[in-house]
């Protein structure tokens, strides 16, 4: 077994199928793939999520430690919109592209995604960060999570908070490893 592990951790595969006897074993490879697959993430985790009734479902690839955004703009204050972004190619929507709709407003460049059912807004496209996601913190299953911090974000002075928070930009765009 520890000849199969050094080849397996040498090519790099992730979730190669391994015929081994004992059950111990098996659980041994199926704990380094999940493992092996953090690693490749950049120490991202993947979180799962959805709306209220579970017509809409989705992943996301983010960091465990979660910085999430309080936004006091008119709509995230009506709809309690706590969110963290990420990047477009960290999100995959698994379920329920048929049962969302799209409300924008005033820029039009925030897409405010929910679900036709339920109304829950799991994600949405912010304005801030086209490019991206906001993904609603409280819309994730538990288990994934190991803090989170909140910053709030002054919304109602989009402009000029967007000037002084440039960094906020960046957080849709994926990190690439050195």
């Amino acid at each position: 077994m520890t000849t199969q592990i050094k080849q397996y951790i040498k090519k790099k595969v992730l979730y190669k199928t391994y015929n081994f006897v004992r059950t111990n074993q098996f659980s041994l490879i199926l704990e380094f793939n999940k493992n092996a697959l953090l690693l490749e993430r950049g120490g991202l985790v993947k979180h799962t999520g959805g709306c209220h009734c579970g017509a809409v479902r989705f992943e996301v690839w983010s960091a465990p430690h979660l910085h999430v955004f309080n936004c006091n703009c008119s709509i995230c204050t009506k709809k309690q919109n706590r969110h963290f972004i990420v990047p477009k190619s960290q999100f995959t929507l698994l379920q329920g592209s048929d049962n969302i709709t799209t409300y924008t407003f005033n820029t039009h460049v925030a897409k405010h995604t929910f679900c036709k059912t339920c109304g829950v807004q799991s994600f949405y496209t912010p304005r801030s960060n086209p490019d991206g996601f906001g993904v609603a913190s409280h819309c994730l299953d538990p288990g994934t999570v190991s803090s989170v911090t909140v910053e709030d974000f002054c919304g109602q002075n989009w402009e000029e908070s967007m000037q002084k928070h440039q960094t906020i930009r960046s957080m849709s765009k994926p990190t690439t490893d050195k």
